[in-house]
C-alpha cells in the first residue's frame, strides 16, 4: 500500500472548518513562561501535547514571540483549548491519517509554503532488522523504532505545508508515540510488501518504491529525507548530521539548508554549547548512491550514547528533531524558488 497526502484536499477542509474552530476558541487558558521555557515544555508543563498543539500554540501566540517561536520569561501566554478541540473533530469531517496513530490522526494546515512539492521519506532499516538495539531502564530500544517516529513526525510537519508525502516504510499500528520507550516489533512494511531480511535486498526495495514514484511525478519539485539513529560504539554522542551525493547540487542544497537551520537553533537554545554537526557527500551510501530525487540522509545521534538518548528518547526533543528539519526543508525549497526566480 502506497500513503499518498492530497495537499489540495487538506486545504479544501480546513478552509470549511474555520469557523466552527474559531467558536471552539471561546474559553482559553492563559499561563506564564518561565526561566528556561520554550514552547515545547511550556506545553507539556501543562498537560498539552506538543505534537498535536504546537502549530495552534504558535498562532494563538505570534504577536508574543521572539524569533525562532522564542518564549519571554514573565509574559502570559495563550494555551489551545484541547477539550473544544476534541470536540470539533468529533462532531465535523476532518481529512485523517491513520498512519500517525489516533492521537495525531489530524493534520491542520498551517500554510502552503511547499505547495506543488514531492517528498518521499525513509526510516532506517525496519522489519527483520531494528538496527542497534541497546537497554535503556532494563528495556530493550531499537533505533529503528525511534527513526520511524521521528520521519511520522517530519510527515506531518511538511503535510501542514502544503507537501505531497510518501512515507516508504511504514508500520500501520505504530503511529506517533508520545512515550521514550518504544517498543520493538518487526511488521514494517515497504507498499504491500514484507522487508526481506537480506540487506542489500532490503536496501533495493526501498530504493525501487522511491524511483517508481519519482518517475510517475516527473516534472514536480522532488526531494527525498532518509532519518537513520546512528550506532557508533557506546559513549560517543555525536551532534545531528548530514550526508548528500557528492554529484548532487540540489542534494547538497538541502543538507546544507537543514544543517544551517540546526546550527542556528543549537546557537539560540544551547548558546555555551559548540555545534559538531556537519554535512557531507557520502556517495558510497547505497540509497544515497541509487535513488533519483535529491537526498539529504540524516543521523539523528548515537543510541548507544547516553547523552545522545536524552535527545532521541525525549518524545518532545523528536518533535523538536522534526520540526527543525522541516524548517530546513522550507529554506531550501525558498531558496531553490528563489535561484530560478532570478
Amino acid at each position: 500500500m502506497k500513503l499518498y497526502f492530497q495537499p489540495s484536499f487538506i486545504v479544501l477542509l480546513c478552509l470549511n472548518l474555520m469557523p466552527t474552530a474559531l467558536l471552539a476558541q471561546e474559553s482559553l487558558s492563559e499561563v506564564t513562561a518561565e526561566q528556561g521555557d520554550g514552547v515545547y515544555s511550556l506545553l507539556r508543563r501543562h498537560g498539552v501535547s506538543p505534537t498535536k498543539y504546537y502549530n495552534e500554540f504558535v498562532e494563538l501566540n505570534a504577536e508574543n514571540l521572539g524569533s525562532d517561536e522564542a518564549l519571554y520569561v514573565g509574559r502570559t501566554y495563550v494555551l489551545p483549548d484541547t477539550l473544544a478541540n476534541k470536540k470539533v473533530e468529533t462532531e465535523i469531517l476532518r481529512p485523517s491519517y491513520p498512519i500517525f496513530g489516533k492521537d495525531f490522526v489530524h493534520v491542520d494546515t498551517v500554510s502552503d509554503r511547499l505547495e506543488d512539492t514531492v517528498y518521499y521519506l525513509i526510516s532506517g532499516h525496519g522489519g527483520p532488522d531494528p538496527g542497534a538495539v541497546e537497554k535503556y531502564d532494563g528495556k530493550l530500544i531499537a533505533e529503528d523504532e525511534y527513526a520511524y517516529d521521528v520521519t511520522l513526525r517530519l510527515a506531518r510537519e511538511l503535510i501542514s505545508h502544503g507537501a505531497e508525502v510518501h512515507i516508504i516504510v511504514q508500520d500501520e499500528n505504530d503511529g506517533i508515540r508520545d512515550a521514550r520507550v518504544l517498543e520493538l516489533d518487526t511488521d514494517e512494511m515497504v507498499g504491500s510488501e514484507a522487508i526481506p531480511l537480506g540487506q542489500l535486498a532490503r536496501l533495493k526495495q526501498r530504493t525501487e518504491a522511491v524511483n517508481e514514484l519519482y518517475h510517475a511525478n516527473r516534472g514536480k519539485y522532488q526531494r527525498l529525507l532518509v532519518t537513520h539513529v546512528d550506532s557508533r560504539s557506546k559513549g560517543t554522542n555525536i551532534d545531528v548530521f548530514f550526508y548528500h551525493h557528492e554529484k548532487s547540487k540540489n542534494g547538497k542544497q538541502l543538507a546544507e539548508s537543514i544543517h544551517q537551520t540546526f546550527m542556528r537553533k543549537y546557537k539560540k537554545f544551547q548558546p555555551y554549547r559548540n555545534y559538531n554537526g556537519s554535512f557531507s557527500d557520502r556517495s558510497g551510501l547505497y540509497v544515497v548512491k541509487n535513488t533519483l530525487p535529491a537526498v539529504a540522509y540524516i543521523e539523528i545521534g548515537n543510541i548507544r550514547s547516553k547523552k545522545d538518548q536524552r535527545r532521541i528518547l525525549d518524545p518532545d526533543n523528536r518533535q523538536a528533531l522534526a520540526k527543525w528539519i522541516s524548517e530546513g526543508i522550507l529554506l531550501d525549497y525558498e531558496t531553490s524558488n528563489s535561484v530560478i526566480a532570478k
